[in-house]
């Protein structure tokens, strides 16, 4: 069997699981920022985070995807590893970067939700209207 198919392989049998694992703890841990976020409504927070679940799998599937392809032709073993280390460790640091960016957003998002509530407890009750003298 050729080199480059192991290296295939081993690549997708190690970045498909990881996909998957990582996105369900993200999935079932997110859950309740996300719920912070929307201000404790979880069907809203519930419809986000697997609409935020879908998407990760989109987008890093399609990053796997792309990126199974090698350039150089792998010879031997040792060449399998590297190439399988370096694939791997670029679909690691594209879940980090996605999952930073994911809190980044909502954490903007769920400070401006807290700003908001905060400055409308300061505001005054409208004032009934005066009846017509």
């Amino acid at each position: 069997m050729d080199m480059a198919v192991i290296g295939y392989i081993a690549y997708l049998v190690i970045a498909i699981p990881l996909t998957i694992w990582v996105a369900r703890v993200l999935g079932a841990n997110g859950f309740h920022f996300i719920k912070d976020v929307f201000a404790g409504d979880e069907q809203l927070a519930q419809a986000v985070n697997k609409l935020l679940q879908v998407g990760f799998y989109l987008l890093n599937f399609g990053f796997v995807a792309l990126w199974l392809r090698t350039a150089e032709p792998i010879i031997d073993a040792r060449g399998v590893f590297e190439t399988v280390a370096m694939k791997v460790g670029a679909v690691l640091l594209v879940l980090g970067i996605l999952h930073v960016m994911n809190v980044f957003v909502l954490n903007g998002f769920r400070k401006r939700g807290h700003v908001d509530a905060r400055a409308l407890s300061t505001l005054e009750p409208p004032m009934p209207p005066r009846p017509a003298q």
